[in-house]
């Protein structure tokens, strides 16, 4: 069971619509990976070409060694989850679990063995008799992924699995979905619009636009050093400042306020416009000294954090998270001074497709 998978090339249009261009990468055996983006990406588009469900105009899919373009759906040893669960209303839990075990016309002992391992891996054994209508989301789904594992496939493929559940369930299902996957270790290709959720079960994300992958690499990385302008925007909440680079003797500072410099060697060049991403949690409230003056337009108290935001002195409008306290006392209309955390700031070209932070 589980093997890596490559694609090298994809290409996949409609038409002279390419909603595919130019796509490679490649999965590792046993890896929870996944494909991360906005509506209309391409993301569910490229699983659906790993399925066989989509023509492949282009490139050249593998799994393990064998090219799969041309095999059919069922001879790719796939498990599918979807968005709506898809398992048969008429059926109970356990005919649902089974029913990819009897079509493969496995001995009856055997079919009995792995669909009570499976109901008892998913919590559903109580449920075994019941009809999906008696069964919540969270149930329907665990019902849905048990049967999609009770094959033993080489791959599990998942198209936003959670979207239908409510905001409670999604965090206690893609605890369980982390939990099967690492006890499984089974290669898995993961689809999702909501950034928090494939930070939460990913291994490695690819980030992708338009048909192209912006960024492949760890939540860790993502957030913390992303490529580009659109991948800082999309991983995770950031305040993007137009900002200028100014030459004072061998020193680049970054103008961030009129009285307010930090150092930055990351461009070699005189009154560069750069963009520079700052998280909201990276801002730092200071009582007094030097900093970016700031006023507080509202205030939102969210349990653990609160969010601040604020008007900065040069105009722009930003977010600010901090920890909440028993003596917060920055109100609306508050007066404030903001230090960054300098080390974990990202600066980018002008048209933001390059970040050019430099590791000091």
């Amino acid at each position: 069971m589980s093997v890596d998978i490559k694609i090298n090339n994809a290409l996949k249009k409609y038409g002279n619509n390419i909603i595919i261009p130019d796509l490679s990468i490649q999965v590792k055996k046993g890896e929870f990976f996944t494909l991360l983006g906005p509506s209309g990406c391409g993301k569910t588009t490229l699983l659906r070409m790993i399925a066989g469900f989509n023509t492949i105009e282009g490139g050249e899919f593998y799994f393990g060694d064998r090219l799969i373009n041309n095999l059919n759906p069922s001879k790719r040893n796939i498990g599918m989850v979807f968005q709506n669960y898809a398992i048969f209303p008429h059926l109970s839990v356990r005919k649902n679990v089974e029913f990819g075990l009897k079509t493969r016309k496995l001995d009856p002992v055997e079919i009995k063995e792995r669909t009570n391992k499976f109901l008892k891996l998913m919590h559903i054994e109580e449920y075994a008799d019941r009809l999906p209508e008696r069964l919540s989301g969270g149930q329907q789904q665990r019902v849905a992924l048990a049967r999609a594992l009770v094959i033993e496939p080489d791959v599990l493929l998942m198209d936003e699995p959670l979207s239908n559940l409510d905001a409670k369930l999604r965090v206690e299902m893609r605890s369980v979905i982390k939990e099967i996957q690492n006890k499984l270790n089974i290669t898995t290709i993961y689809v999702t619009h909501d950034q928090e959720e494939a930070m939460a079960v990913s291994d490695r994300i690819a980030v992708m636009k338009d048909g192209i992958i912006q960024q492949i690499g760890s939540p860790k990385e993502l957030y913390q050093r992303p490529k580009n302008i659109f991948v800082a925007t999309f991983i995770g909440k950031t305040n993007t400042l137009n900002k200028t680079i100014i030459k004072r003797e061998d020193k680049y500072l970054v103008e961030l306020s009129p009285n307010y410099l930090i150092e930055n060697n990351s461009v070699k060049s005189e009154d560069s416009k750069i963009l520079i991403s700052v998280r909201p949690e990276d801002f730092i409230i200071v009582e007094n000294g030097d900093g970016i003056k700031a006023i507080v337009n509202s205030v939102v108290f969210l349990g653990l954090m609160t969010h601040y935001f604020v008007t900065l002195e040069t105009g722009e409008n930003v977010e600010i998270i901090q920890e909440s306290t028993l003596n917060d006392t920055y109100e609306r209309n508050s007066h404030i001074i903001l230090k960054l955390n300098t080390n974990k700031i990202n600066y980018f070209m002008s048209d933001g497709i390059e970040n050019i932070t430099r590791e000091m």
